[in-house]
């Protein structure tokens, strides 16, 4: 058994006052630590996902996509804070700390609806880290099919037809 990776901590929330859906991912990928940029990675079709439901051009510089999305009421974050991993895998993640959802959400009071990229990563980690943010009163939480480039089981059509749900809340 080698060393465990040293623990890393992931990137702060994006938001604004207005924010109305909080997506939440699991943890960057190690391409998105490098960048300092949600969905860094170039085959993650977050940004693909966005384009088609907001109309935010995916070549935009990373600021001006961010921006857009939080002009449409959108925040971005993940359900782990900080953990060990090595590489990019979710199922690789070890001794997860949750990024501190209730007090975002108090800070937030607009946030109607969060949004789970994915079940194995998201969805795993918010019920084994903070499972009581499912039952917080006046916000739905919903697992959307993750836009990683691991999940080869959904079309990008069908990604965005299933994300389009999160444009009731907005």
């Amino acid at each position: 058994m080698g060393i465990p990776p040293l623990r890393q901590r992931g990137l702060p929330p994006i938001a604004g006052p207005g924010a109305r859906v909080l997506i939440l991912g699991s943890f960057p990928s190690v391409a998105s630590l490098a960048r300092g940029e949600y969905y860094g990675n170039p085959r993650n079709q977050f940004w693909q996902v966005t384009e088609a439901l907001f109309g935010i051009n995916r070549s935009l510089p990373y600021l001006a996509r961010t921006a857009a999305l939080v002009d449409r009421g959108v925040a971005l974050w993940d359900v782990v804070g900080s953990c060990r991993r090595a590489g990019s895998s979710d199922a690789a993640i070890r001794d997860a700390e949750a990024n501190d959802i209730a007090t975002f959400l108090a800070a937030h009071p607009q946030v109607l609806h969060i949004a789970l990229n994915g079940t194995t990563g998201a969805e795993t980690q918010l019920r084994r880290l903070a499972p009581e943010v499912f039952s917080l009163p006046g916000i739905t939480v919903a697992t959307y099919p993750s836009t990683s480039p691991a999940n080869a089981r959904f079309t990008l059509a069908e990604k965005v037809q299933a994300w389009e749900a999160i444009c009731g809340f907005l």
